[in-house]
C-alpha cells in the first residue's frame, strides 16, 4: 500500500528504520558465538593467553549485539508515532486500518520483525553465553583497558563499556524476548503519556487487528489465496504481537472472559499449525504476556495454552 499525503511524513520516518530490519535478522541468524573460546578460558582460569583469546573473540560479538540494542531503541522511538496515527481521531479501528493501510502495514512489519527476532534469539544460546561471559569478565578488567580494546578490536567509535554493560543488563539478559519487551514498554508508555487519548482507542485497534489476523488464518477462503506458508506465519506473528501489546495496556488483559479477543480461537489456530513453526509464538504468549496467570483468566484457556 502506498502512503497518502497525510501519512507520508510518518511513513518515511518508519520506513528508514524498517529498511534496516532484514540485515538485522540476517546478522542474528548468522551469529555463531564464541562458545569454544569461552570454554577454553573457563576450563583454564589461570591461563592468561586463553583468557585473552576468549575476550578478543567476545568483543566483536558484543559489539554486534550492541547494534541490535540500538536498533531496538530506534523501533521504540518510531512506534509511538505509528500508534498515534492509527489510534487518534474519530475513525473506528476498522476505518483506521482501511484508510491508513500503509501505516497499518508498517505496524504489522514491526511486529513481524519483533516476533521473528525474538524467536531467533531464544533459539541461539550463544547470545546468552557470550553476554554472561562478557559481564563476568568486564568486572575483572579496568574500564580504561576495556575501552582501548574495543577501539582496537571492534573498531566501534566512542564505544563506552559502561553503556554496553547497561544495555546488556536491561535488555538481553533478563528477558527471553527483548524486542517484544521493548515494544510492550513503548506501547504502555504511549498510553500513559497520552491521557487525552482514550485507552479504548488503542486497545480496540489492537484487538481488531488480532481478530482480523486470526480470521484470515483460520478461514480457508483466505488461506487458499496465500502464496506460501510464510504468509500464514506473517499473519500469526502479527496476531500474537498485538495480543501481547493488548495484554500489557488493557487494565484487565487479553485473557479475561470479557476480552475483545477470542483467546480460545486464537490458541486453537496456533495449535492447528505445524508445531515447529509456531512453538516460539506459543511461548511468547506463555511467557511474555502480563495477565495469563491472573485469577481472572479462565482455567480452560490457561490449560489449553500450557498443553
Amino acid at each position: 500500500a502506498q502512503p497518502t499525503s497525510s501519512e507520508s511524513e510518518i511513513y518515511e520516518v518508519v520506513k528508514a528504520v524498517l529498511d534496516l530490519s532484514p540485515q538485522i535478522l540476517e546478522d542474528l541468524q548468522d551469529y555463531q558465538g564464541a562458545n569454544e573460546q569461552i570454554r577454553g578460558a573457563i576450563s583454564n582460569p589461570s591461563n592468561e593467553e586463553l583468557q585473552d583469546v576468549a575476550w578478543k573473540a567476545v568483543m566483536p560479538l558484543v559489539g554486534q549485539l550492541k547494534k541490535f540494542y540500538e536498533y531496538a531503541t530506534e523501533l521504540e522511538a518510531v512506534l509511538p508515532q505509528l500508534l498515534n496515527a492509527l489510534c487518534s481521531g474519530n475513525l473506528t479501528p476498522v476505518e483506521h486500518l482501511e484508510q491508513q493501510q500503509a501505516l497499518a502495514k508498517q505496524f504489522a512489519d514491526i511486529l513481524h520483525f519483533t516476533l521473528k527476532f525474538d524467536d531467533l534469539k531464544m533459539t541461539n544460546p550463544s547470545i546468552q553465553n557470550d553476554f554472561s561471559y562478557y559481564r563476568r569478565t568486564l568486572s575483572r578488567r579496568k574500564l580504561s583497558n576495556c575501552l582501548e580494546e574495543h577501539r582496537r578490536i571492534s573498531d566501534i567509535p566512542k564505544f563506552r563499556c559502561e553503556m554496553l554493560s547497561k544495555f546488556s543488563l536491561l535488555r538481553l539478559e533478563p528477558y527471553p524476548t527483548p524486542m517484544l519487551k521493548t515494544l510492550s514498554d513503548a506501547t504502555s508508555k504511549f498510553v500513559s503519556e497520552n491521557k487525552n487519548l482514550p485507552i479504548e482507542n488503542t486497545t480496540d485497534m489492537l484487538s481488531t487487528l488480532a481478530n482480523l489476523c486470526r480470521i484470515m488464518t483460520e478461514n480457508p477462503e483466505y488461506t487458499s489465496r496465500f502464496e506460501s506458508q510464510e504468509t500464514t506465519l506473517f499473519c500469526l506473528r502479527i496476531m500474537v504481537g498485538v495480543i501481547i501489546l493488548y495484554d500489557h495496556v488493557h487494565p484487565l488483559g487479553a485473557f479475561v472472559k470479557t476480552s475483545n479477543i477470542d483467546m480460545k480461537a486464537t490458541i486453537k489456530v496456533l495449535k492447528d499449525q505445524p508445531s515447529n513453526s509456531v512453538e516460539g509464538l506459543l511461548n511468547a504468549l506463555r511467557y511474555t504476556t502480563k495477565h495469563l496467570n491472573d485469577e481472572s483468566t479462565p482455567k480452560n484457556i490457561r490449560a489449553l495454552l500450557q498443553q
